[in-house]
């Protein structure tokens, strides 16, 4: 078990970006360099660091508009080429690196009942621009399990073969940059594949985070959206990266996210445990959530290393020895998706 007291942002960093030999394998085949773009937010700066740690001899490009300059430093001390632009700037693409491999990870959630315009340029205008510009190389788009319908939670998840129905703008953004992604890809027949992530957890963000802010400062917990389906970072991060590997066009569509269907009010109950603190409840369980599955991903790429448990000691030890959390909640419990 990791000891929270002895490590900093920097080695937390260093363990979430530790790549399988599976995901060094699918990078040492790949031909060229690799562009993150969209590397400055939750994700973003691991999976960079995960790519550099398994390529040999690759350049590994981090672009974004890096509004916090610490992760820019943190990039470039792992030994990745960073890049400042604007992705809705259309002059600034000549800027971008000439590679063979992308992953596309540029978005918006937060803020987006207030400024619904920039959240449809950069979740839907946006992937326009980069699909056109990468028409040659092979990319891999980040996306949300927001795509889907809410299912009976007892159903197992929605899977790759649910018609999508987002509900709320941001679903529908996230649904637009899928499309457009897969307008270009039979456009100029460019290899790509669509992840769709829910939720990812580390000790800086994610259900698991929310859900002990809110027992440690004696908030009441909304059991509405009964149940959750949680990955862990590391995992994600492998998932994605391997993910490069199914590319092709017309899009692969790929759920991640951990292989349990888990309520809410258990999750509550063993964080509370961790904290020796009982949490409060509101409401009761709806007979419906937003929730995925991941068995193809599984039967593919092999079950998620860190476990339910494993996630929960860690993250909850994180956030309540006073380290820092990034401050974006993922806001699961809403229904109307007015995020």
């Amino acid at each position: 078990m990791i000891d929270i007291s002895a490590i900093d942002e920097r080695g937390l960093e260093d363990i979430l970006s530790e790549p399988t030999e599976a995901t060094k394998r699918v990078i040492a085949d790949l031909k060229g360099d690799i562009v993150v773009l969209g590397a400055g937010g939750k994700i973003g700066p691991t999976l960079a660091m995960m790519l550099k740690k398994a390529s040999s001899g690759k350049n590994i490009y981090a672009v974004s508009r890096f509004s916090d300059k610490a992760v820019k430093t943190r990039l470039e001390d792992a030994g990745i080429k960073t890049i400042e632009a604007d992705l809705l700037d259309d002059s600034e693409y000549w800027r971008l690196p000439d590679v063979k491999n992308v992953f596309y990870l540029v978005g918006m959630k937060f803020g987006v009942t207030d400024n619904q315009p920039l959240t449809w340029a950069l979740n839907s205008f946006v992937p326009g621009l980069v699909a056109r510009h990468y028409k040659n190389a092979r990319i891999v788009v980040f996306s949300t399990g927001n795509v889907y319908p809410f299912v009976d939670i007892n159903s197992g998840g929605a899977g790759e073969e649910t018609f999508p129905a987002p509900v709320g703008e941001y679903a529908q953004s996230c649904l637009g940059r899928e499309r457009m992604f897969q307008y270009f890809s039979q456009l100029y027949n460019t290899p790509v594949s669509i992840v769709r992530l829910n939720y990812a957890n580390e000790p800086r963000y994610g259900i698991i985070v929310d859900l002990t802010l809110k027992i440690l400062n004696d908030e009441p917990i909304d059991l509405t959206m009964g149940a959750v389906n949680l990955i862990g970072a590391r995992d994600a991060n492998d998932y994605i990266i391997q993910a490069i590997s199914l590319a092709k066009s017309p899009p692969a569509i790929l759920n991640v996210t951990g292989p349990d269907t888990v309520p809410i009010r258990q999750l509550a109950r063993q964080i509370g445990k961790e904290l020796d603190k009982e949490p409060k409840f509101v409401s009761q369980e709806a007979q419906t959530a937003l929730l995925s599955n991941a068995s193809y991903c599984f039967s593919l790429f092999g079950y998620p290393k860190t476990t339910l448990e494993e996630m929960v000691s860690l993250i909850v030890k994180w956030v309540a020895s006073g380290k820092r959390v990034l401050n974006k909640p993922t806001k699961y419990d809403i229904r109307d998706g007015k995020f």
